[in-house]
């Protein structure tokens, strides 16, 4: 069930990503993406990663069965990120969600339903 959950928030994050233009279209480069920083902040924005990087692997971890962090925290990047913006609150949630439910606090019944 976790996985379905996971999966599910995994696709309302990058059509929200993609609802709040936040989407890129070309790939970093190969140096951004092995990037060692926390986020690669210091290559790309946080959008990116969360599009190449993030997302990918998530789907790579789900369609290979193999087992899912148990200890995340990405949430907190989020909120600095866009700290302020409003209109990205729907994004916050979703990320706060899949911290929530990676780390055993399953909160996704008032976010998915």
């Amino acid at each position: 069930m976790i996985t379905v959950k996971t999966r599910e928030l995994l696709v309302a994050l990058e059509a929200e990503l993609a609802a709040q233009n936040l989407l890129s279209i070309e790939s970093p480069t190969k140096e951004a993406l092995a990037s060692s920083a926390p986020f690669a902040c210091d290559l790309m924005p946080f959008e990116q990663w969360l599009q190449f990087i993030f997302l990918p692997k998530m789907h790579t971890i789900l369609d290979s069965n193999q087992p899912l962090p148990n200890a995340i925290s990405i949430a907190p990047m989020a909120q600095h990120v866009w700290q302020g913006e409003t209109k990205y609150q729907i994004l916050v949630g979703l990320i706060q969600a899949i911290d929530s439910l990676l780390n055993g606090n399953d909160v996704t019944k008032e976010i998915i339903e």
